[in-house]
């Protein structure tokens, strides 16, 4: 069941939002736009999954989703986008310098460096829930898959992603003043990689851009009305 929370006012966009989910970047973005917003709270199952009740939302209910007038948008890149664009200002565009870093950040998240890091989840997940007499066996298998194939291509995105964040004076992805869609999409991946990701000795500017996002007042103040929050 949602449960319902309202923030400044008359909502204009509802986001239904489930705990420990991507969701939670959307609920930061809307704080740093200060845009009156609907939160309601869905939970996951016991099996970690997204309740049915989001199926009635959108077709295939995963979380996170906007609903903003007679609108409704799954997927985060494109929440992320259409929410700058309607109600964004120029104070979250990206320098002419950093369109293109900011464009392909945006996209990158979820396109090459997100699979990875679920599927290192599942095959985590898998040996678990296999039945006992065969578990031991499981675990060897995906443990092999993991090291030989998964996380040889994880520690050459982390090196990638900490290396670009090294060369911006600013820390952020697009190396502009305030953050821009590419770190609305990139903390979530980073918050994953901090907590649970071997990284390469010096992450130092991985860990600054986390650092970075949650001081912020408005990534504090989604915190709060977004509820219960912790990398699965």
């Amino acid at each position: 069941m949602a449960e319902t929370n309202t923030s400044g006012g008359p909502s204009k966009v509802i986001l239904h939002h489930l705990n420990n989910s991507r969701s939670q970047r959307v609920i930061w973005l809307l704080e740093e736009l200060e845009v009156p917003y609907e939160i309601r709270k869905y939970q996951r199952t016991s099996e970690m999954l997204a309740p049915k009740e989001l199926k009635e939302v959108h077709p295939l209910g995963k979380s996170p989703i906007i609903t903003d007038g007679d609108k409704t948008i799954a997927e985060s890149g494109a929440i992320v986008e259409y929410l700058l664009s309607k109600y964004g200002s120029d104070k979250f565009k990206p320098t002419d310098a950093g369109v293109i870093d900011n464009l392909y950040f945006t996209h990158y998240c979820e396109g090459s460096l997100m699979p990875l890091l679920v599927n290192k989840l599942i095959f985590s997940v898998i040996p678990q829930r296999t039945p006992f007499f065969i578990r031991p066996i499981a675990s060897v298998i995906f443990n092999t898959v993991q090291k030989q194939f998964l996380d040889p291509q994880i520690e050459t995105h982390v090196t990638f992603v900490e290396e670009h964040l090294a060369k911006s004076s600013t820390g952020w992805f697009a190396n502009g003043p305030n953050p821009t869609a590419a770190d609305f999409m990139m903390i979530f991946p980073m918050e994953i990689i901090r907590k649970r990701v071997p990284g390469p000795r010096n992450s130092t500017a991985t860990d600054d851009f986390v650092k970075r996002v949650h001081e912020r007042p408005a990534y504090k103040r989604a915190l709060e009305k977004g509820g219960e929050y912790k990398i699965l």
